[in-house]
């Protein structure tokens, strides 16, 4: 497998910079690979109890939050995978708020949704690693915008680093 290398800031929404930005040097399918685990080494303190935390009023919980992350990765490895086939279908964006209502993360065990986040990483990252060359260059639509499959990877990579960093942020620090 050869490295895929950074998306141009032209092969993707200007939003999306904030997360690619975020992903170090190196082989993002190495980085997808070993990510989850230093995530979820940060998490390693929290508990069922502590799990349902919100550091303020209508704020996700840290089983929202690690379910947003799932929900996320789950979209864009879906564009991933259907512009890679050359689908030219435009695809709607994502509402964040409603897909994590919607969702009910907070009923469920904090140990099954990060069994979901350990699968879902995992199945993405057997999906990268089957795209031939020349599929990480094909092209898409998604709320509007342009994008190459390429920018997929990284996207995943960062919009979780920016995650694992609110939680340390905003929420581990108090429970």
């Amino acid at each position: 497998m050869p490295t895929i290398s950074r998306p141009l800031t032209s092969e993707h929404a200007p939003y999306y910079s904030r997360y690619i930005d975020l992903v170090p040097e190196g082989d993002i399918l190495q980085i997808l690979d070993v990510q989850p685990k230093a995530t979820l080494s940060h998490l390693s303190t929290v508990d069922e109890e502590k799990a349902k935390f919100r550091y303020a009023q209508g704020k996700w919980s840290i089983k929202e939050v690690l379910g947003h992350i799932i929900d996320t990765e789950r979209v864009f490895a879906f564009r991933a995978f259907a512009f890679s086939r050359n689908d030219k279908n435009p695809f709607p964006g994502m509402e964040q708020e409603e897909y994590t209502a919607g969702a009910n993360y907070d009923t469920r065990p904090f140990a099954g949704i990060v069994d979901e986040f350990l699968e879902v990483r995992r199945a993405s990252v057997l999906l990268f690693r089957n795209f031939d060359p020349g599929m990480f260059f094909r092209k898409g639509t998604a709320s509007g915008y342009e994008f190459t499959v390429r920018c997929f990877p990284f996207i995943i990579a960062g919009h979780e680093l920016h995650h694992r960093q609110v939680l340390n942020d905003r929420y581990l620090k108090h429970v």
